[in-house]
């Protein structure tokens, strides 16, 4: 799971950086440069949902240590 999370991670970077090669940024909300706007703004909120996971998964790797720790 743990390198799934890193391969979507990267994957979600490299859409990132494809889109932003896409927005035209004299107009950026003008036809298929909105595409792209939208598209940027996914690919922030799938690697901040990610992100969030990781984290989220290691606080609870630290809980679980800490309760086997007390008994």
């Amino acid at each position: 799971m743990k390198i799934a999370l890193y391969i979507l991670l990267g994957l979600a970077g490299a859409l990132l950086i494809f889109n932003l090669t896409k927005i035209d940024y004299a107009a950026p909300l003008a036809g298929d440069s909105m595409v792209a706007v939208i598209s940027v703004a996914a690919c922030l909120c799938a690697a901040l949902l990610l992100v969030i996971l990781m984290l989220s998964r290691k606080i609870a790797e630290k809980n679980r240590k800490a309760r086997s720790a007390k008994r």
